[in-house]
């Protein structure tokens, strides 16, 4: 994957109340960007990076203490999960299921519209910390991710009066290098958030009498025989109640209904590898969205 961006950068400031300064410097938002980034984040450099949500009164800070357990895209919004926590991101848009029940204006809403790594500055034009800063549509601020600041030691704690660990800037500068500057490749040969993947629902909300182990397991078998590189994974509510056991499939947006092990093979089998969806337990009918 490369790099479309071009050898310039969208530099804007921000004065704060205290004195300081704020330095943005934008990226593009499209998923083919914010994918490669996001997975290097939370998946290669989880030990390094917070995340949090910041506004005038409060702070939110969240951070790894070992990688994310669960890292998926569905429907618009990725999804990170470790044992302690979990966040939502639109990253593109929310459509709203299989019925696209979404309005057009909630969509552009909740979507990320703007990104920046950002340096802020104290009174003397010092910079004292860094990260990532994102925007929804309305202009809002939405999540921050924190990364590492040469100041600070393992426990947070301010390092000695000039001793600051330099080397910590090495994410924010290749940060800095592929995604404003445009000036290295993008190290991802396709999005690793645009993976296809199988999921089945576990939900014991809306179906707590179906059995979706089954389904699940057959799932696995048939992509492991068919020599397919293609995540099974189980998910939360998939939108679809009441005629479960539920599988949807990323790859072309595909949720299918009444999936038990017969179907769960015959959906790697024919649609996924014959590419010839199986319409009559398509949800909604004749449909793959």
């Amino acid at each position: 994957m490369t790099n479309n961006q071009e050898q310039m950068t969208n530099k804007t400031t921000e004065t704060t109340l205290t004195g300081g300064t704020i330095e943005y410097e934008d990226f593009s938002c499209e998923i083919g960007v914010l994918g490669p980034m996001l997975y290097t984040l939370c998946q290669d450099h989880w030990q390094e990076v917070q995340i949090g949500h910041v506004v005038q009164g409060s702070v939110l800070e969240l951070s790894f203490l070992e990688p994310p357990k669960i890292f998926v895209l569905y429907d618009g919004y990725l999804t990170v999960a470790t044992e302690a926590w979990h966040l939502h991101l639109c990253v593109e848009e929310h459509l709203g299921g299989p019925h696209c029940k979404t309005p057009p204006e909630l969509r552009k809403q909740r979507l990320v519209t703007r990104g920046a790594l950002y340096r802020r500055l104290n009174r003397q034009g010092k910079p004292t910390s860094w990260g990532i800063q994102f925007w929804n549509g309305d202009g809002e601020k939405m999540m921050t991710f924190f990364l590492p600041n040469p100041y600070l030691g393992e426990d947070e704690d301010l390092l000695p009066e000039g001793k600051p660990q330099w080397k910590k800037l090495g994410l924010y500068e290749t940060l800095r290098e592929i995604y404003v500057l445009g000036n290295q490749p993008i190290p991802f040969p396709e999005n690793p958030l645009k993976r296809p993947y199988l999921a089945v629902c576990r939900s014991s909300r809306c179906n707590p009498s179906r059995n979706w182990q089954p389904t699940y397991d057959a799932l696995k078998a048939a992509t492991e025989e068919a020599g397919l590189d293609i995540p099974v994974q189980t998910a939360g509510c998939l939108e679809v109640c009441q005629q479960g056991p539920v599988v949807f499939y990323s790859g072309d947006r595909s949720w299918y209904v009444q999936a038990k092990p017969e179907l769960a093979k015959r959906i790697v089998n024919e649609h996924i590898i014959a590419e010839t969806p199986i319409s009559e337990y398509l949800y909604p009918q004749n449909s793959n969205q």
